[in-house]
């Protein structure tokens, strides 16, 4: 791949970033089922046009906005893990993070749990849906699974019912 064609690349990926995080505000007030594109186009500085360009429809705005979301906050819990040196630590942190998260960020959690309602009747959602959730159920499993180590004790439990109980 070129430098130029890189670049394309990259400022393509960066408006849509930029547009995904203009959509946040409006899907997080009024939920998928009153959102449109047309209504994040009115509540932003973007055209409808220019949301059209760079998503193909609302399904693939959402579902960018709620993946780039979530790997933000796989990142965050990685990072309380990857500091731990007691259990007590990662217990205190991982609480800290989960109340910090649920408390900023409260607009995309009803967003997460909208979509995955959604994926219940529209097919289009299901595989970001199952995939977004793998991707939570491993960092559970990291986060426990360090718990576990910190403790020299075995969970007790497989990744997927550890994920599951959570």
């Amino acid at each position: 791949m070129t430098t130029d064609v890189r670049r394309q690349a990259d400022k393509f990926e960066e408006r849509r970033r930029e547009l995904a995080d203009a959509a946040l505000t409006t899907l997080s007030e009024l939920g998928y089922a009153r959102t449109s594109l047309r209504e994040i186009a009115q509540n932003s500085a973007f055209s409808h046009g220019v949301l059209h360009y760079y998503f193909r429809d609302k399904v693939d705005l959402i579902t960018y906005c709620v993946r780039q979301y979530k790997a933000a906050c796989v990142l965050r819990y990685d990072r309380i893990v990857a500091t731990a040196s007691a259990p007590d630590g990662l217990a205190q942190g991982f609480a800290d993070g989960l109340v910090g998260t649920l408390v900023e960020d409260a607009h995309m959690h009803r967003l997460w749990y909208d979509l995955r309602s959604q994926a219940l009747f529209e097919e289009s959602f299901r595989a970001d849906v199952l995939d977004i959730d793998a991707t939570l159920e491993r960092m559970i499993w990291r986060i426990v699974s360090r718990y576990g180590e910190l403790c020299g004790t075995p969970v007790g439990t497989s990744q997927a019912m550890t994920y599951a109980m959570f």
